[in-house]
């Protein structure tokens, strides 16, 4: 198979969503276009779910692509919207997968209630609409907006957001959400890597020492909404703390992403570092 020019193998995408969660590619979709562009690793780190798994793998190795089991969670502290992503799970490991069927049933009644919330406010939504756009997905607000859309009660996904589903408005639910230590142990716990998504996105800088003493091995430096000088920033500080430095474009879809598969360019030295923290569980210690 030939490579894209300038890639040759040498970077990798550790944030993908597929249908299974709140993105519009299937899984096929997302392993053909890593092979075109000529990826070396990829991984699928859909929201709450593992059901891209033992497929992604499979196909993977058909294409000669590494790809590495992953997951997005989420949890909340202080009032803030924490993502942490968690690689080189077993997608089998009875107490992960147990966790994950709550979230999910929690997920459904989370979007029932919103779609009622809706409703009451005037707002004909029906949802059948929402289930039949998520499909095979763990339903999330984006399925939510996307069904208005359809139903031309919104013109934008934009407006859903800033009018109903956002935070603290009529017709925004809370969603199920763990404390930070809990997701990094559940991670650990299914022989996995806990990493802190996007911490240029959530604005958590001043909490890293904290997660890092309970339990976070990695901090996702590579993102299509980090600057080059926070990039920078955040893989010195995971360097002086020990920590694996990780990266992916985060894609969901190409209409509404802000980037493509395999950008930015993370470099495969992102697995090489997730590897070494698989022998290293050791809780670490922040240096400033």
């Amino acid at each position: 198979m030939q490579t894209a020019p300038g890639f040759a193998r040498r970077y990798v995408d550790l944030h993908i969503h597929t249908i299974h969660s709140d993105g519009s590619s299937t899984v096929e979709e997302v392993l053909e276009a890593a092979s075109r562009i000529g990826l070396a690793a990829i991984a699928i780190t859909d929201h709450d779910c593992v059901d891209a798994y033992p497929h992604a793998l499979e196909m993977g190795s058909q294409l000669g692509i590494e790809v590495i089991p992953g997951l997005e969670l989420s949890s909340e502290s202080e009032g803030i919207d924490l993502h942490i992503l968690g690689y080189f799970i077993d997608t089998a490991n009875p107490t992960l997968t147990r966790r994950l069927t709550e979230m999910k049933n929690a997920r459904y009644v989370r979007a029932r209630k919103i779609v009622e919330n809706l409703n009451n406010q005037g707002v004909d939504l029906r949802f059948d609409t929402v289930l039949s756009i998520a499909g095979v997905g763990a339903i999330g607000r984006p399925h939510i907006a996307a069904a208005l859309l359809k139903e031309e009660l919104v013109y934008s996904f934009r407006e859903a957001f800033e009018k109903y589903l956002g935070y603290g408005l009529p017709c925004y639910v809370e969603k199920y959400r763990m404390q930070p230590r809990e997701v990094f142990d559940l991670i650990k716990q299914a022989g996995g890597i806990p990493v802190l998504a996007h911490p240029g996105v959530t604005k958590v800088d001043e909490r890293i020492p904290e997660f890092i003493s309970d339990g976070v091995l990695g901090i996702e430096a590579y993102h299509t909404e980090h600057s080059s000088a926070l990039q920078q920033s955040y893989i010195k500080m995971a360097r002086k703390n020990g920590l694996a430095v990780t990266g992916g474009s985060d894609f969901h879809n190409s209409s509404h992403n802000k980037s493509e598969i395999g950008t930015p360019r993370v470099p495969y030295s992102a697995v090489k570092s997730l590897k070494e923290k698989q022998s290293a569980p050791a809780r670490l210690e922040w240096s400033p």
